[in-house]
């Protein structure tokens, strides 16, 4: 056993993130509440970072704010993003196996994502649930990746050192680099004709195809 413990990204990483369907949502959360498209679009995304390390429903009230649509309702748009979400939840068909076999073998997980609280509302009724032993929700915890605080706190959570860590991600969040300078030792995904972020482009360390491949790493 080369690593005691092994985490792994979310999104991108052990579930798809479907882009297309993302961008589809704005329209439909824009058409919920009578915002122009472009412009909803435009001021959601700038407020990606307060729904990461936040309330979902804070974040909301912010871009009804910045939109002047003072009398929407806020639930609206969260209950529309959870649908999505839980609709999205698909993991990778080797990813509830592969997770399986490295806790067959002895492995400790963790998981570390950037995410808003419709992931954490929605984690057990996912089929992750109860497959790992430390689970750090950027927006539960208050901060996100690359933070090298994110990283000690799933380190202390599972009982390791970072040293003795195989991170796993598509690379988005500068979290590789962001992995390594924690201590850990980084494996980009890069899933066969998928696009990957531009941080994810400038990763030119160790990569895998297949999440199975972990297993012959750990």
């Amino acid at each position: 056993m080369r690593y005691r413990a092994v985490i792994f990204d979310l999104w991108q990483t052990l579930v798809p993130f479907p882009v297309e369907s993302a961008k589809a949502l704005y329209g439909q959360m824009a058409e919920a509440v009578g915002a122009p498209r472009a412009q909803f679009e435009e001021v959601w995304l700038s407020g990606r970072s307060a729904r990461d390390t936040g309330p979902m429903a804070d974040s909301v009230r912010w871009v009804f704010g910045q939109l002047g649509l003072e009398d929407a309702d806020p639930q609206t748009i969260i209950s529309l993003r959870r649908d999505w979400t839980r609709e999205s939840f698909i993991p990778r068909p080797d990813a509830v196996s592969t997770l399986e076999e490295l806790r067959r073998r002895g492995h400790k997980l963790g998981l570390i994502t950037v995410c808003s609280d419709d992931v954490v509302e929605l984690w057990d009724s996912t089929p992750f649930r109860g497959l790992f032993d430390s689970t750090i929700f950027s927006a539960e915890v208050g901060i996100s990746k690359p933070d090298p605080r994110i990283y000690e706190l799933c380190c202390e959570q599972l009982g390791v050192e970072a040293r003795d860590c195989l991170f796993v991600g598509d690379g988005a969040n500068h979290e590789l680099p962001g992995a390594e300078k924690a201590g850990m030792t980084a494996v980009q995904l890069r899933a066969p004709g998928e696009e990957l972020t531009e941080p994810g482009k400038e990763w030119d360390g160790r990569s895998v195809e297949r999440l199975a491949e972990v297993l012959e790493l750990a």
